[in-house]
């Protein structure tokens, strides 16, 4: 497979994460807050929405898995990595890379929401539209995108394409050659 097209800049997606950082920062003024990036895809977005907010954070990761390796959610969720530390009586903001289905996320919710932190807030880069999912308060959203397969900005196809600076379309009737990634840059060019 190969990157179709660019569905957002990377200058669109640094100003978005500005937004975003100035808005965590306005809400949590005063308060400790432990954002959580959820691995794989979230390490980019955590990094770089991190630099954003004003104010002294703390970060984790979980790593929550229910593709296994292909384009769809197998809707089977295991934590392949939990929190370092504990949460209750924390502001914890989790922050996804992309809300899909929603059923890995509903997981999550749930299994932190035990652990009885003071607050529990969701930050996503990437909204996918028209896709049913469970109910859920996403605080600070950025892009609502179409339902179609993307890349970049920490998404993947089997380990590849996480280090795009922009979020690509994948071309889904393409085969895969060890190209792929130099292809995927040119076209940021």
């Amino acid at each position: 497979m190969k990157v179709a097209k660019v569905l957002i800049t990377a200058e669109e997606i640094d100003a978005k994460l500005a937004e975003m950082g100035a808005a965590i920062t306005r809400d949590y003024e005063g308060k400790d807050l432990l954002m959580i990036g959820i691995l794989k895809g979230a390490f980019v977005v955590l990094a770089d929405l991190a630099r954003h907010v004003r104010l002294p954070v703390e970060t984790d990761f979980m790593a929550v898995s229910s593709y296994h390796g292909g384009t769809h959610s197998s809707g089977v969720v295991r934590i392949l990595k939990d929190l370092d530390q504990e949460i209750e009586g924390r502001n914890v903001l989790i922050v996804e890379d992309i809300i899909d289905t929603g059923h890995t996320l509903k997981y999550l919710l749930r299994t932190l929401a035990v652990r009885k932190p003071k607050t529990l807030s969701l930050a996503s880069l990437l909204i996918k539209d028209d896709v049913e999912r469970p109910h859920f308060d996403i605080q600070y959203e950025g892009f609502h995108i179409p339902n179609e397969f993307v890349v970049g900005y920490g998404l993947d196809y089997n380990e590849q394409y996480r280090n795009l600076p922009y979020i690509g379309v994948m071309d889904t009737n393409s085969t895969s050659s060890p190209t792929d990634v130099q292809e995927g840059f040119k076209l940021a060019d």
